[in-house]
């Protein structure tokens, strides 16, 4: 199974506002950016993705789960992008920061180093697993 990295600011939608969507969740519409859109096609129902605030905070927060594969985006009036619907799953016990993530060699490659700009991006599962340990979850 994949795992993924949604970005959000938090006052535009926090990870509170995504766990008060309960289980139907909520869709992750208004992407325009290609690379973020053939990520999105490329999800499956059931896999996990971190929540992370991004702007204000700069933390993974939660973790996610893909509950319908991707669709037409009807907020796109150019109808070329689509959108997942995600679902909270759990909060991390200690927020992971992007200036601890940085700091951790071993996240070195990830994405959100590297291009932080991206608003969905892959997460490597052995990134996963560093940032679950760095957060406080013993089973990623």
């Amino acid at each position: 199974m994949a795992h993924w990295l949604f970005k959000s600011e938090p006052s535009a939608w926090s990870f509170a506002q995504q766990v008060e969507a309960g289980e139907k969740g909520t869709n992750w519409n208004g992407v325009r950016n290609h690379q973020a859109k053939l990520n999105m096609m490329a999800m499956k129902v059931g896999e996990h993705g971190f929540f992370y605030h991004s702007n204000e905070g700069k933390a993974v927060v939660g973790i996610v789960e893909i509950i319908k594969p991707y669709y037409p985006d009807p907020t796109d009036p150019k109808g070329v992008f689509g959108m997942v619907d995600i679902r909270a799953v759990s909060a991390l016990p200690r927020e992971v920061t992007l200036e601890a993530i940085k700091a951790e060699k071993r996240l070195a490659g990830m994405v959100l180093v590297n291009n932080s700009r991206l608003s969905v991006q892959p997460v490597a599962a052995a990134e996963w697993s560093v940032v679950c340990k760095m957060g406080g979850l013993q089973r990623p």
